[in-house]
């Protein structure tokens, strides 16, 4: 993503979608489940193009998924490099991949980027992977985005791999919980499970902020830097 770091403002835009004309930071900031913009996050994933594969299979998963995203309060929304028309089509399919006949729509919106704009000005574009015409497709990105509209997580997949939208869900799990709580998430982290008390704080600031008590892992080196609280 050239110039576009953790923490930078993510760029605002304006796009026709399967939902109308749309302003990327407007539809992040309204209407999230809380009714409350200050927290709205929202996640934004790309896919090649439309009637593929994998895209298909990614986005059946996202829309199954949708309830959870909301209760978190993301506001979910997809770019292919196709036309709304092919958009509207292929939704079709994708519930049909998902075995819903329930709805007619999906529950987020895919932004149409046919001339590849968005595609370029966010780095999106996969040099790999191209179509009958050579042209290069979008890599699989993932951009969380917070209520700040600042850029929270970024993740870049290739072409060929699809993604684990359930490690999403968990990511923002992490996120949010961090960004609220002097706490960081070891490795293999679940909601439940215990958190890490992040370096900067005295071990008499770690035991005002965590009543629930904190352990200490001993280690050949002597540092007391592995501290463990439950998850406040």
């Amino acid at each position: 993503m050239p110039g576009l770091l953790l923490g930078d403002v993510f760029p605002d835009f304006e796009a026709d979608s399967t939902v109308g004309r749309i302003s990327l930071h407007a539809f992040l900031g309204n209407s999230c489940r809380t009714l409350i913009p200050q927290r709205c996050w929202g996640i934004l994933f790309s896919h090649p193009r439309d009637y593929t594969p994998v895209c298909t299979t990614e986005l059946g998963r996202a829309a199954k998924l949708s309830a959870e995203f909301s209760k978190r309060d993301v506001k979910m929304i997809a770019l292919s490099l196709d036309s709304v028309e092919d958009h509207l089509g292929w939704s079709k399919d994708i519930l049909a991949y998902n075995n819903d006949s329930s709805c007619n729509a999906l529950p987020f919106p895919i932004i149409a980027d046919n001339k590849r704009e968005l595609a370029v000005k966010l780095g999106m574009l996969d040099p790999d992977e191209r179509d009958k015409d050579g042209m290069p497709l979008t890599a699989r990105c993932v951009f969380v985005i917070g209520p700040d509209k600042r850029l929270k997580l970024s993740i870049l997949y290739p072409a060929t791999t699809g993604r684990n939208f359930d490690e999403l869900l968990r990511v923002i799990d992490s996120l949010q919980l961090t960004a609220q709580k002097r706490v960081a998430t070891p490795v293999d982290w679940k909601p439940g499970d215990n958190v890490m008390v992040v370096p900067n704080l005295s071990d008499d600031e770690a035991a005002s902020l965590f009543p629930s008590g904190v352990t200490t892992k001993d280690l050949p080196s002597g540092k007391k830097y592995l501290r463990y609280t439950p998850q406040p």
